[in-house]
């Protein structure tokens, strides 16, 4: 994997990530670095937009609300988080994380924070897809009389 498909990869993992989760990870990691805010967090909406079917025409499907933010750092990495809702913490961490993660604190960071996030998430999706299993229904067709 290269380093634009990492990079998207744990900024998608901090996206999803519960706040409060990554809070609790990013504290218990250690102390924050000094850095600046190039962009405090700031709340807005964004379009999203849908397709039918997933292949037809897009359309615009409605606004979300994200919160964004993006920090140097004092030696000049920059990181950058944007996340669902309007969590200004949420926001500043990914942000912070995403900055680490350029340099030589990305394996600790990664088995401090990033791997236990997606940790929760995997148990977040089969414990959805163990509820949508409990719903299913099989049909089948029974053969009367022989042909």
């Amino acid at each position: 994997m290269d380093d634009i498909s990492q990079r998207k990869a744990w900024m998608g993992l901090l996206a999803r990530a519960e706040a409060g989760e990554l809070g609790r990870l990013w504290r218990a990691a250690g102390a924050e670095p000094d850095h600046i805010c190039l962009r405090p967090p700031e709340i807005g909406t964004v379009m999203v937009r849908g397709r039918a079917g997933a292949t037809g025409a897009p359309f615009n499907l409605g606004e979300m609300v994200v919160t964004r933010c993006a920090v140097r750092l004092d030696d000049g990495r920059v990181g950058h988080g944007h996340v669902q809702g309007r969590g200004k913490d949420h926001a500043r961490h990914a942000a912070l994380v995403d900055a680490l993660m350029q340099g030589p604190e990305a394996a600790h960071l990664r088995a401090a924070v990033l791997d236990p996030l997606a940790g929760a998430e995997a148990a977040r999706r089969a414990g959805r897809a163990a509820r949508a299993a409990a719903t299913k229904v099989d049909f089948f067709t029974l053969v009367r009389g022989e042909d």
